[in-house]
């Protein structure tokens, strides 16, 4: 039986073995995976000699409406535009699957931010804030990809090898940027603004396996001739100067449009502004449209007053990151109604204090409304 059971072993694992080493891992190894400030932000800069700065937006606006709202749920969705500076920004959630059998299904949801910076012949694309929830009840496990997939954390002392544990995580996120850069360059190239279209998850795997091990996200500047196919240019060699990342003004949290929007007195807010149940309450942190921390109040909240002030109280639950909402002074909460892409209600706050919350019990914060606009 013994003997069995070894013979059993060296059948199933033996080609496993040597399928990893017959793994060709040289495009994850070293800066594979790369860091600004200690954030991971994989980035792709595209110069698009001729084309305007309006259609460049409007291009990269239409195809991350279409990529998010693709994944059906409430988190994907542009939550920023701003035509004037260029701007596009996006959050997104979905699966990454490493591997499916009939037997088991082994994946971690992903969520990201996507950001576009517009200008006249050029485009910033950039893939940072990510996160990883594995599993699910209590074997539940929440990753950054700051502390699981960077060089310090997923590669061996040496840099020539993947940390066994993690490089599933570290494959599989280098793909997902690079899948994201090349269908951003598709949309850019496009004949037309009409033409932009996405791929299905599965139209996107076949497209992988036919490019091979041909990578964009890592390469230099891509230069888009709207009549003849992209070409990737390495750094050492760029057709256009070498542009630092373009300054983005420090502005306060986007103000929304007036035309559709109006400012009421923190006070004279409608008792039924806000209705958990009937939406999702967003929080913003950061007043640089390209360095926000964006987080549903998974706990939901209500308006209140303090004092005889105005204030809106947030919960997040007891397993939802809090360490920068504490950190700040100032924040902009949004209330998204269901099936909406832009806020009904927008509150700036000035954070108050609020008693620490009982272990295993939802946090709550006390934001002041200093300024209230509503559609």
């Amino acid at each position: 039986m013994k003997k069995l059971t070894q013979l059993l072993f060296i059948v199933l694992c033996v080609p496993a073995v040597l399928q990893a080493q017959k793994r060709d891992d040289s495009k994850y190894l070293a800066g594979a995976v790369p860091e600004e400030d200690g954030k991971v932000v994989f980035s792709k800069e595209f110069s698009i000699p001729g084309m305007s700065q309006d259609e460049i937006f409007e291009r990269m606006q239409k195809w991350m409406d279409l990529f998010l709202r693709k994944k059906q749920n409430e988190t994907s969705r542009v939550v920023y535009t701003n035509r004037e500076k260029g701007q596009v920004i996006g959050m997104g959630e979905e699966w990454l699957v490493f591997s499916s059998t009939a037997l088991s299904l082994d994946r971690t949801l992903i969520n990201y931010q996507l950001s576009a910076l517009c200008q006249p012949e050029k485009c910033e694309f950039r893939i940072e804030k990510i996160r990883y929830t594995y599993r699910e009840g209590r074997d539940q496990q929440k990753y950054t990809a700051e502390k699981w997939i960077t060089d310090d954390y997923a590669l061996n002392k040496s840099r020539t090898k993947l940390i066994l544990g993690l490089a599933k995580w570290r494959r599989k996120t280098v793909d997902f940027a690079d899948g994201l850069c090349k269908e951003a360059t598709k949309a850019l190239s496009a004949a037309s603004i009409d033409q932009i279209v996405v791929l299905t998850d599965e139209e996107m795997e076949e497209a992988k396996e036919k490019e091979g091990g041909k990578t964009i996200v890592n390469s230099g500047t891509t230069v888009i001739n709207t009549k003849q196919q992209p070409v990737t240019r390495q750094a050492e060699t760029p057709v256009v100067a070498p542009a630092a990342q373009p300054a983005v003004e420090q502005t306060p949290d986007p103000a929304p449009q007036p035309s559709t929007y109006k400012e009421v007195a923190p006070d004279q807010l409608p008792a039924n502004a806000i209705q958990i149940g009937a939406g999702k309450l967003v929080i913003v942190i950061g007043t640089d449209a390209f360095n926000m921390t964006m987080m549903t109040a998974n706990a939901g909240g209500s308006l209140g007053k303090m004092s005889g002030k105005a204030v809106i109280y947030t919960f997040l639950s007891p397993d939802q990151p809090h360490e920068q909402l504490d950190r700040t002074d100032t924040y902009t909460v949004r209330f998204y109604p269901n099936g909406q892409q832009e806020p009904s209600v927008v509150l700036e706050c000035k954070k108050l204090p609020s008693q620490q919350p009982l272990e295993g019990q939802p946090r709550m914060y006390i934001g002041e409304i200093v300024k209230a606009q509503i559609k």
